[in-house]
C-alpha cells in the first residue's frame, strides 16, 4: 500500500488468516538539488499500522493483526529513477472526475502476507458517489444522519457557508449537536458497510451513506466530532480527501485520523495514541497539509462550538458545473443555498403566476430551504433545521389541499395483506391554476419521490391532483431519490394512478370543469354558485372540459373501485357499446361546451349576474342541443299526415 507521505490509517477489509510477516518495499531514490520539502509521492512504499476493524457495534467478521511501523527515511540510496508524477490531475468537475492514474503499483500487494488483502482502489470514492444524481439529494443524506441522531439527544441540524481559510473558497458546513463518535464509531463512519441503524427508529440502513454524500458534493471531507460515550470524552479528526490521494498517487484508500482524549489530572485534552506516537505524528501532518487548517492549534479550535459532544462537518473544494461555477450557489440569496444555474423567476404581476412560482413544488429542484421544509413528513419534537442562520419551517402539503378525502391502500406482500396504508388526496390550492399534480411519497418519514406524477396523459386529466402518504413496505435506492422497480413498486403505481382518476372523475367539478357524471341539475347549480361568486369557469381547454368524463348519472363514490382505463387514461367498462362512437360523442361534447362558453362570456360582458339570467342562459343552451331533434320529429310529422 502506497503510504502517501506518512503511515496513516487506512480503510481496511483485510482478510489475513496467516501470521507470515509483510516485507517492506526497498527505498526509491531522490536526489534532489536543492533542500526542499519532501512531497508523499516521493516516500518510500509504507506498509502502514492497520487499525483493528473490530470496534464495539461495529462486528468486524475477521481479525486484523498489528505490524510494527517502518520508520520513513529522509535520505535515499539511488537505486532506480523515481516516476515523477504529472501535474495536479483533479478535474474540479464531478462527473469528469473519475479518471485516475495510480502513480506507481504498490507491491506489497504480491507479497506473501498481503496475498489474501482486500484493498479499494480511491477510484472507487467517486464512482460510489455517481449513485447521487442530485447536489440536494446528497445534502438530504447527512441531514438524514443528524435526524437519527435524535435518539441520542440532538436537537438541531446547522447547514451554512464555510470560507476555506486557505483560499477563501466556500465550503460547506453540517453540523449537530447529537451523541457525537467515539475513534472506534468514526472508523466506522470512514469505512464501507458498517452500520448500527437497523431498527425503525432510523432513517439510515446501508453505510455508505456519509462516504457518498461528501463525496459527490466535494472533493474532500473533514470530520470533527466530540463524544462523551462510556463515560470516556473524546475528540477525533478525520480526512476524507479525494484531493489527496489523486495527487500523491495512492493506489489504496488511507483515511488519517487523530484522536484526543480528556484528562481529569490536566483538565485537558491530550493526544490518544493508537499505537504510537510516530503514528499519530504522521496522521496529524497530512491533517495540517491538505485540509483547510494549517496546524493543529487550527484543528483544535474547531471544537469550540461544538459543546460536549456533537459532529462537525466541513466538505471543501467543492465541484464546478458545466460552466465552471462552483455548483452550490450560496451569493444569491443569504438565507438560502441554491444550484446554481437554477431558472430565474419570471416577472410578472398575475397573482396566479406568482402563486405558482412560489410553490413549493416549483422551487425543491434548486432550493434547499425549500426541499428541507417538505423531507420529513413530521420533524421530531424540538428539533431545528437551521439553514445559514433561521430555521426551516416545515411545509405539511396536506394543508395546501382543498376536498380532501383519505383513501385506504392495502398492499399485499407475499400474498398477504399486512399493511394498511392512509392516502391523503385532494386539489392543491389555486387549482387548477397552480399545474402541479402527483404524490409525495415518504418511506419512514423521509421524502423519497417528491410529486411523484404517476397520472400523465395529454388531455391534463388529473391537473391538481395531489397526495401524500408514507409507502415504508417498499425499500428506496441507496441514493434515498427513488424506489426499488420491484412488484411492490408497480402495483402501488398502478393504484396512485387509480386514485388519482376516480378522484378527479368526482369532484373536477368543483374546480369548474364541466362534469358530466353529475345529474343536470347539480351541475347547474355549481355553476351558478361559481358565477355569482365571481370566479368564472376553470381556464383549461376545450379538450379537457369535455372529452373522457363518463357520461353515467350515478353520483356514489367510486374511490377504492378498481376500474379499466385505456391508453389516454380514460375510464372505459368492459361492455360498454358506445365505445365505438367515442368520436362523434366527443365531437357533440366539444360543440355543447362551445356554445356554453360563449354563451357565459356574453352573459359576464352584458348582464348583471344573477340564477334567473343563468338559468335562461341554460335553457338557451338546452335548446340549441335540441334543435336538431325537433326539426327530425317535425319532418316525420309532416311525412306521416295523409295527403
Amino acid at each position: 500500500m502506497r503510504s502517501g507521505g506518512a503511515a496513516a490509517e487506512v480503510i481496511d477489509l483485510s482478510s489475513d488468516d496467516d501470521e507470515e510477516s509483510v516485507p517492506s518495499t526497498s527505498a526509491v531514490a531522490i536526489a534532489p538539488s536543492s533542500p526542499r520539502d519532501i512531497k508523499p509521492h516521493e516516500l518510500a512504499d509504507v506498509k502502514p499500522l492497520l487499525y483493528q476493524l473490530q470496534p464495539p457495534g461495529c462486528h468486524a467478521l475477521v481479525p486484523v493483526k498489528d505490524e510494527e511501523l517502518v520508520p520513513v527515511p529522509l535520505a535515499f540510496e539511488a537505486s532506480e529513477p523515481p516516476r515523477v508524477l504529472p501535474p495536479p490531475r483533479l478535474c474540479r468537475q464531478f462527473w469528469k472526475s473519475g479518471e485516475y492514474v495510480v502513480a506507481r503499483r504498490n507491491t506489497d500487494a504480491d507479497a506473501p502476507g498481503g496475498r489474501n488483502r482486500l484493498r479499494i482502489n480511491p477510484k472507487f470514492l467517486h464512482s460510489n458517489a455517481t449513485s447521487h444524481k442530485w447536489a440536494f439529494g446528497a445534502i438530504a443524506e447527512l441531514l438524514d444522519n443528524s435526524i437519527d441522531e435524535v435518539n441520542n439527544g440532538a436537537t438541531f441540524v446547522r447547514v451554512d457557508k464555510f470560507t476555506n481559510p486557505r483560499d477563501g473558497s466556500p465550503s460547506l458546513l453540517i453540523q449537530d449537536d447529537g451523541g457525537g463518535m467515539n475513534p472506534e464509531a468514526l472508523r466506522c463512519c470512514m469505512s464501507f458497510g458498517f452500520s448500527e441503524k437497523q431498527s425503525d427508529a432510523f432513517i439510515g440502513q446501508y453505510g455508505n451513506g456519509f462516504k457518498t454524500s461528501t463525496m459527490r458534493l466535494g472533493a474532500d471531507a473533514i470530520v470533527f466530532t466530540q463524544s462523551n460515550k462510556k463515560w470516556t470524552r473524546t475528540r477525533s479528526i478525520g480526512l476524507l480527501s479525494y484531493t489527496f490521494l489523486m495527487e500523491t498517487g495512492c493506489d489504496d484508500v488511507l483515511v488519517p485520523t487523530v484522536d484526543y482524549q480528556y484528562d481529569l489530572a490536566t483538565g485537558s485534552y491530550t493526544h490518544l495514541s493508537r499505537h504510537n506516537q510516530k503514528l499519530f505524528s504522521s496522521n496529524l501532518a497530512i491533517l495540517s497539509k491538505w485540509s483547510p487548517f494549517a496546524s493543529e492549534a487550527e484543528l483544535l479550535k474547531q471544537f469550540d462550538d461544538i459543546g460536549e459532544h456533537g459532529t462537525k462537518v466541513i466538505v471543501f473544494n467543492l465541484w464546478f458545473n458545466d460552466d465552471g461555477d462552483v455548483e452550490l450557489d450560496f451569493n444569491s440569496d443569504i438565507k438560502d443555498i441554491l444550484i446554481t444555474g437554477a431558472e430565474k423567476k419570471v416577472k410578472t404581476n398575475k397573482p396566479e403566476k406568482i402563486a405558482m412560482q412560489n410553490y413549493v413544488a416549483n422551487r425543491l429542484r434548486y432550493s434547499l430551504r425549500a426541499y428541507a421544509s417538505i423531507l420529513y413528513l413530521r420533524v421530531p419534537d424540538n428539533f431545528r433545521i437551521i439553514l445559514r442562520g433561521r430555521d426551516v419551517e416545515p411545509h405539511n402539503v396536506v394543508n395546501d389541499l382543498m376536498y380532501r378525502e383519505c383513501v385506504l391502500y392495502k398492499p399485499q406482500i407475499a400474498g398477504l395483506t399486512e399493511l394498511s396504508i392512509i392516502t391523503t388526496i385532494g386539489f392543491v390550492k389555486g387549482a387548477p391554476d397552480t399545474d402541479v399534480q402527483g404524490f409525495n411519497v415518504y418511506h419512514k418519514n423521509r421524502l423519497i419521490t417528491p410529486f411523484w406524477k404517476v397520472a400523465s396523459n395529454s388531455y391534463g386529466k388529473g391537473r391538481g391532483v395531489v397526495g401524500i402518504l408514507d409507502a415504508s413496505f417498499i425499500k428506496p435506492t441507496h441514493d434515498k431519490q427513488d424506489f426499488e422497480k420491484s412488484v411492490l413498486y408497480q402495483r402501488l403505481e398502478n393504484r396512485l394512478k387509480e386514485m388519482t382518476y376516480e378522484y378527479w372523475g368526482l369532484h373536477c367539478h368543483r374546480l369548474g370543469y364541466d362534469n358530466k357524471s353529475l345529474p343536470k341539475a347539480s351541475r347547474t347549480q355549481y355553476r351558478v354558485k361559481q358565477i355569482n361568486a365571481g370566479s368564472p369557469p376553470a381556464s383549461a381547454s376545450h379538450q379537457l372540459l369535455a372529452a373522457d368524463i363518463p357520461s353515467s348519472s350515478r353520483t356514489q363514490s367510486n374511490i377504492g373501485v378498481k376500474r379499466k382505463f385505456d391508453a389516454l387514461g380514460a375510464i372505459t367498462e368492459t361492455n360498454n357499446h358506445h365505445t365505438k362512437h367515442r368520436d362523434v360523442i366527443q365531437r357533440k361534447r366539444f360543440s355543447e361546451h362551445k356554445t356554453l362558453t360563449l354563451e357565459n362570456d356574453r352573459l359576464r360582458d352584458d348582464l348583471p349576474i344573477t340564477a334567473d339570467v343563468v338559468n335562461t342562459a341554460y335553457e338557451k343552451y338546452l335548446l340549441i342541443r335540441g334543435l336538431p331533434m325537433l326539426i327530425f320529429l317535425g319532418t316525420m310529422l309532416l311525412l306521416a299526415i295523409p295527403g
